[in-house]
């Protein structure tokens, strides 16, 4: 059978927060993406609910309802009671109205339904055949006894649901009418499906104000009191006791609300705390005006409440009740193959969370799980992952950013926005001359270092870096980078002590230096040869000329 609720994907963040709320925790982690156990989930909508990217849907079934009313054939809607509280002002006959203008063949009130079931609750708390007998209005609470607690369907109420009942009353009274239930419940999408064709299709308030929108159609604000009828009051908390006679003798009538509720009952039942009752469940809180398309939204509990009171009448519509047989419907268990693991399994994974001892068991329920035993049994299931637990994983970060700052030979030092020192690694402790990190926690970072770098980053936003600097109470060089972190409210300083490459680098120069003044005078002292050659070349080459000179004028005398 196909699944009510469906997961996009794309917008599952792993934030866990549908299994935070899921009451029976029926909902799956796989490579961090949420996946609904259908053989678990009893559809109470939660998930859909509280998911912040929207990433559970509910299968729209429009494109059916079309399709019914293009068949030809006469489509009627049974129409929830809690319609008056999601269409402000709107009654039954603006209602039936509009929905003629889409097509639907007529419109009644599921609430007809809901007079035929009280009144065979009424006959089986008269028989005094039954112990405790439970609503069965509610399909989530069906779903929730079928799967979770089997063993006490004997105290479920075999009794159609209003939706059912007036379903299967609408195919009697119109032959082939196709039936489309309209409400604030995903769990009657599911219930529609199981119901071997009383019901064909079942549409979400928010499904219908689509169509209604996309169709130009606006409803009448005009809903006409009328007498007719206490079973308007069905959708509310205590509305079945409500439409009932409550004089059975010996039995106690109570009405519980949410599962969480729900769930303690049936554990008193189990127990063999509760008898001689009639329990009215509702799975969402405040029963059908909190239903999850009401509550996601359109959610006023009391405006809500109101709407429906003014809205109910003081009799009972006037309905032919059915036969018992004919009301009558016998829900089974749904059997669930779980492997519970034993205590060494269970010791096993909870030391792969990092959890050796009792005492390191949070039970802080950030995975979704009660406490860490119940996450434990989960990932022995298939269910969740180790990387579920947040101090786990919070530890581990912690423990693995601890060894790199612990380890880094470069000094780490982490100021505040006001420059107080909060955080001093060993290598800055080292570099520093500090005995402990504690002699400068909490202190302002002038007491050690210059803090004109630090202010110019606070005050840029742009980080400084490799800036090398001369510390001269450390006698150290160092290459300093400051950057911002937190969006500025925290500064983040490395440094990296060059004192060895600095002393290098001056021995270096002075190597240099040395070079190149042995150089000069080499360079003087060839020039001064030079000269010295040169002047030495020049009187010879004087004398030579005048000798010459008087060489050329003996001959020519001659």
């Amino acid at each position: 059978m196909a699944s009510c609720l469906t997961l996009k994907k794309s917008n599952c963040k792993n934030c866990y927060k549908c299994i935070r709320h899921c009451p029976v925790k029926s909902i799956r982690f796989s490579a961090g993406q949420a996946h609904i156990i259908d053989n678990e989930c009893i559809l109470c909508g939660h998930c859909f609910v509280v998911c912040p990217q929207n990433a559970k849907e509910i299968v729209n079934d429009l494109e059916r309802v079309r399709v019914l009313i293009m068949s030809g054939e006469p489509v009627v809607a049974s129409l929830a009671p809690s319609f008056i509280a999601n269409y402000e002002g709107a009654g039954i006959e603006s209602m039936r109205e509009a929905l003629k203008k889409l097509g639907f063949f007529d419109v009644e009130e599921t609430a007809i339904g809901a007079t035929m079931v009280a009144r065979e609750y009424e006959r089986l708390l008269e028989e005094g055949n039954r112990d405790v007998l439970i609503s069965s209005c509610c399909h989530s609470v069906n779903l929730l006894i079928r799967k979770h607690f089997p063993e006490q369907l004997k105290y479920l109420a075999d009794v159609l649901t209003p939706m059912l009942a007036h379903c299967k009353d609408i195919k009697r009274r119109i032959p082939g009418a196709k039936t489309v239930f309209i409400g604030p419940c995903v769990a009657k999408k599911d219930e529609g499906q199981e119901s071997q064709g009383l019901v064909d299709a079942v549409l979400t308030f928010e499904e219908l104000t689509e169509w209604l929108e996309n169709e130009n159609i606006t409803l009448k604000r005009e809903a006409a009191p009328c007498d007719e009828s206490r079973a308007r009051f069905f959708p509310t908390t205590g509305g079945i006791l409500k439409t009932m006679d409550q004089n059975a003798p010996g039995y106690t009538y109570m009405a519980l609300d949410g599962v969480e509720n729900c769930i303690m009952a049936l554990r008193d039942l189990e127990q063999g705390k509760i008898h001689k009752c009639f329990i009215e469940m509702s799975a969402c809180p405040g029963s059908c005006i909190g239903g999850p398309v009401m509550e996601k939204y359109h959610r006023s509990p009391v405006r809500d409440y109101i709407a429906v009171a003014n809205y109910a009448g003081t009799r009972d519509f006037p309905v032919a009740q059915p036969e018992p047989a004919e009301m009558q419907l016998r829900r089974k268990p749904v059997i669930q193959n779980l492997v519970i693991p034993g205590e060494e399994e269970i010791r096993k994974i909870l030391r792969e969370m990092g959890k050796y001892r009792p005492d390191q068991e949070l039970n802080c329920g950030s995975c979704g799980y009660n406490t860490c035993r119940d996450k434990a049994v989960a990932i022995y299931q298939g269910k969740a992952e180790v990387s579920m637990c947040l101090p786990f994983l919070k530890e581990k970060a912690e423990s693995f950013s601890d060894t790199i700052v612990s380890n880094t030979p470069n000094a780490l030092i982490v100021l505040n926005e006001d420059l107080e020192v909060q955080q001093v690694n060993q290598a800055a402790q080292r570099l520093l001359n500090l005995r402990s990190d504690q002699d400068v926690l909490g202190d302002n970072v002038v007491r050690i270092l210059d803090p004109n770098n630090f202010l110019k980053v606070l005050d840029t936003g742009r980080s400084v870096v490799r800036d090398r600097q001369y510390l001269a109470e450390y006698n150290r060089y160092v290459e300093q980078t400051i950057v911002p972190a937190e969006d500025g409210r925290m500064l983040v300083c490395i440094m990296r002590d060059v004192t060895e490459e600095e002393g290098e680098r001056r021995r270096k120069e002075e190597i240099s230096m040395e070079t190149m003044e042995v150089a000069d005078r080499v360079v003087d002292r060839q020039m001064r040869v030079v000269q010295e050659i040169a002047s030495l070349l020049g009187e010879t080459a004087a004398e030579t000329k005048i000798a010459l000179a008087k060489l050329k004028e003996s001959v020519s005398h001659e």
